[in-house]
């Protein structure tokens, strides 16, 4: 799979200049086999150092290896992958504590998604 497509590089790209920004995340990359879950903001202009939101056990916020996501092997000769439904409105400071408070980036989405559903009930 492409990790990352010219248009999603693009978006990364321009957040990358504005580094003092709260920026949306633009991507969440995982590892389909195992633990391993990236949201990515930013990508710098060499098109490797990506910073946003890792959790490998413990969720933080910090810079991480685009090329090194890509030569990730895992079983069965899958790699990781782009979640190609992912959708937020919400900053990264948001998604940080989210998954701070909830323990892992996937408790923050189970959150997160009640929190950008507005309610419609009755």
């Amino acid at each position: 799979m492409i990790l990352l497509t010219p248009d999603l590089k693009s978006r990364l790209l321009t957040n990358g200049l504005q580094c003092d920004a709260d920026h949306v995340p633009v991507v969440k990359f995982f590892n389909p086999v195992g633990q391993g879950t990236w949201l990515a903001t930013e990508l710098d202009a060499n098109g490797d150092v990506l910073f946003g939101l890792a959790d490998l056990g413990f969720p933080e916020l910090g810079s991480f290896s685009l090329r090194e996501l890509q030569g990730v092997r895992l079983p069965f000769g899958l790699g990781i992958e782009r979640d190609i439904h992912f959708r937020t409105a919400l900053p990264i400071s948001v998604w940080a504590e989210l998954a701070g408070e909830t323990g892992s980036i996937a408790a923050a989405e189970r959150v997160a998604h009640l929190e950008e559903t507005p309610f419609s009930g009755a």
